[in-house]
């Protein structure tokens, strides 16, 4: 089974989605910036950094990729073949940023019902993905709210 996950910038998750094994990741991503939650502000701009998938073309690498990005409102930025090579000489390199994904997988894998899925319904585990993700974000409006001298 897949899980697609959007996460902010400090790992926060936004939205989640369960899907097959077998089920390709450009359909996933519409489906995944369809069940974001929350309402962005109309005036900033939203960048949508995907990965390429290993040394293979990333599976974001489409149009349909592109256009989903673009109808949901976010500056796509997915790496081409080659492009790193290009960046290695060109450019300044920037650090990579899918451990935040990677992250916030692991702090949803510390759930014990999430580590092994016992569910039959993918419904009934999408929940419980829901319900992590909340709990996540409680903890960390806790622990913003607590005074600086004692975290």
């Amino acid at each position: 089974m897949k899980k697609s996950l959007l996460v902010e910038s400090e790992g926060g998750p936004l939205a989640v989605v369960v899907a097959a094994a077998n089920v390709n990741d450009a359909p996933l991503l519409e489906a995944t910036l369809a069940a974001v939650v929350v309402d962005r502000p109309a005036l900033v701009d939203e960048h949508l950094l995907l990965d390429k998938g290993g040394d293979r073309r990333s599976p974001y690498d489409n149009p349909t990729g592109r256009a989903a990005a673009q109808a949901h409102g976010y500056v796509a930025h997915i790496r081409q073949i080659g492009q790193e090579k290009l960046d290695d000489q060109h450019q300044k390199r920037y650090p990579a940023r899918r451990y935040v994904v990677e992250r916030t997988l692991a702090w949803l894998s510390k759930c014990r019902g999430l580590l092994v899925r016992y569910e039959k319904k993918a419904e009934n585990y999408l929940g419980l993905l829901q319900w992590a993700c909340a709990l996540l974000w409680y903890r960390r409006l806790v622990k913003l709210s607590e005074p600086p001298y004692l975290r």
